[in-house]
């Protein structure tokens, strides 16, 4: 589809399909009972609109207002995401701070560890070791 170069074609062609469309919103609006707004400037800055509602300004406001709701809720959400982002790599943290403490426990890399460091799990596993004997 292109541009119609002939400037009475054009015009004969905008009017037909203006006619057409605003016939068209008028279908929609009676057989849908939908509120329908429809804004045409031409090319020489002419108006012409239909409105199913008596005031196009308020089918406008509403437009706005609905469209500003989007924009709210998309907001809220990229910040949930960027919560939710955050959250992940904490929890991230988290898992690999307690693998190398289970590692510790479990007597591997104990070669990388301090002497004070090693006699804390050493006291950690025997306060376990006492929890599961008192269980039995």
């Amino acid at each position: 589809m292109r541009r119609i170069e002939n400037a009475t074609s054009r015009q004969v062609t905008f009017s037909k399909r203006r006619t057409g469309l605003l016939k068209k919103a008028h279908e929609l609006s009676v057989l849908c009972d939908a509120e329908v707004t429809v804004i045409i400037f031409s090319q020489k800055g002419r108006l012409y609109e239909f409105s199913s509602n008596s005031e196009i300004r308020k089918t406008i406001d509403r437009y706005r207002k609905s469209a500003n709701d989007v924009d709210t809720y998309q907001a809220k959400m990229e910040q949930h995401i960027l919560h939710l982002k955050q959250e992940t790599m904490d929890m991230q943290r988290k898992i690999e701070l307690l693998e190398v403490s289970l590692r510790k426990l479990s007597g591997q890399c104990l070669g990388s560890c301090l002497i004070d460091e090693i006699q804390m799990i050493g006291d950690q596993l025997e306060r376990s070791l006492s929890i599961v004997r008192a269980r039995k």
